[in-house]
């Protein structure tokens, strides 16, 4: 990658700042998972830009009729999927980590990066070897019990077409089982918002990735940490709504300079042992 000097500069910054820092947060937008293929749900080109927004009572409908919508999930025979729709879940199925992903684990394996808060639903944080993630809007290889929260593997959970809506099988629970993934309406798990909020609190530096900055509560992150003293740092092809409050912009794919950034902070680092 060819770097101009503001951008040589820019990056040297950020990676003093990510050294200096005891506790990194970082936040991630649908752009890190657009550099592996996966299309984004709003903007040019977007799933919900081609084909509009799903019903903002998506979620009520759920729970208003939950085994109806079981049936339909499992039924794709009478009630298939849009080619859009279908063409996103084959890119997302067959996406795997790029780069941006890697650097991510690469900073938590030197101890720098303490957590992340995704709003992708992708997987491919845990896929890349990622260890601390919260999923604000869940993750689509797991379903989740509607009353206890546990979560569970899509792939490894029996579902009985003749028992609807599958029931949580933890000892005294019996909650109503749907997607992890969260829906419109839908309010955010109670227990990955308290850990990003905690995980906001405590950081004192946020390296914001890819997002857009418009969709809350996610939107809200750095600006609390901003609020609080943290540094931030934002990577993003595109200015946002935040792009004016941080300490350092990196304007370009986070596969691009996330790289970069491993690098030079493992120098400082080791220069300061």
């Amino acid at each position: 990658m060819d770097l101009s000097q503001d951008q040589r500069e820019a990056l040297e910054k950020a990676s003093q700042l990510i050294a200096d820092a005891d506790y990194v947060v970082s936040l991630i937008g649908a752009g890190l998972s657009a550099e592996s293929g996966i299309p984004t749900y709003r903007g040019p080109g977007g799933l919900w830009t081609r084909i509009g927004e799903p019903d903002p009572r998506s979620f009520q409908n759920f729970a208003a009729d939950p085994k109806g919508w079981w049936e339909r999930m499992l039924d794709r025979e009478n009630n298939p999927e849009s080619p859009e729709r279908a063409h996103f879940r084959e890119a997302i199925e067959t996406a795997g980590p790029n780069p941006g992903h890697y650097s991510l684990v690469d900073l938590e394996n030197m101890g720098k990066l303490k957590y992340i808060i995704t709003q992708n639903v992708d997987n491919l944080h845990y896929v890349a070897g990622s260890r601390n993630v919260a999923e604000i809007h869940g993750n689509r290889t797991m379903l989740r019990c509607m009353r206890c929260h546990h979560r569970f593997l899509r792939e490894e959970f029996e579902i009985d077409p003749k028992e609807l809506p599958p029931k949580c099988p933890e000892p005294h629970c019996g909650g109503d089982i749907k997607g992890d993934g969260v829906m419109f309406g839908e309010p955010i798990p109670p227990d990955v918002l308290e850990v990003c909020f905690d995980q906001t609190n405590r950081c004192d530096c946020m390296l914001v990735l890819g997002t857009s900055g418009t969709v809350y509560p996610a939107a809200g992150f750095p600006v609390q940490a901003y609020q609080r003293g943290a540094r931030l740092i934002e990577v993003n092809v595109d200015p946002t709504p935040i792009s004016d409050i941080v300490d350092v912009a990196l304007k370009g794919p986070s596969g691009e300079f996330l790289p970069l950034l491993v690098t030079r902070v493992r120098e400082l680092v080791a220069q300061r042992s």
